[in-house]
């Protein structure tokens, strides 16, 4: 063997130096991350979105048939779920999001239906209206 003059000689212990605990070994050997940030970008890279659908002609009818009974019965507040898609600030594409609240008003000059907790949502984004507690 190479080293058997060596292999039994005691462990050298500094008198100057305090010994460094196992922790702090330990550090010495954790990763180091020379990319700052990178992580980040890679899980903002693979952050899934989804594109926005184009609504069937059947689908818009019916889209326009909840809006004309909302102007209808619209005084008494309905519940109502909408489900609508919020673009991504950062990237091309989005989310679909559905609320539900009490019906307010619906802004067909500015195309903005507007809930009484002071939500609003560009009607262009909706794909889905649905009366809660009332049959359609």
């Amino acid at each position: 063997m190479r080293y058997e003059h060596i292999i039994d000689l005691p462990h050298h212990v500094s008198a100057k130096h305090k010994q460094m605990s196992m922790t702090s070994r330990a550090a010495q050997f954790s990763s180091f991350k020379a990319l700052t940030g990178f992580e980040d970008e890679i899980d903002e890279a693979s952050r899934y979105l989804d594109s926005k659908a184009e609504l069937t002609d059947d689908e818009l009818e019916a889209l326009d048939k909840a809006f004309q009974l909302l102007s209808e019965i619209g005084s008494d507040q309905p519940n109502i779920s909408i489900t609508y898609f919020v673009a991504d600030n950062t990237k091309k594409g989005g989310k679909y999001v559905t609320v539900s609240g009490n019906f307010r008003f619906l802004d067909m000059e500015v195309r903005m239906l507007k809930l009484t907790n002071g939500t609003a949502i560009p009607i262009d984004d909706i794909i889905d209206l649905k009366f809660e507690n009332l049959s359609t």
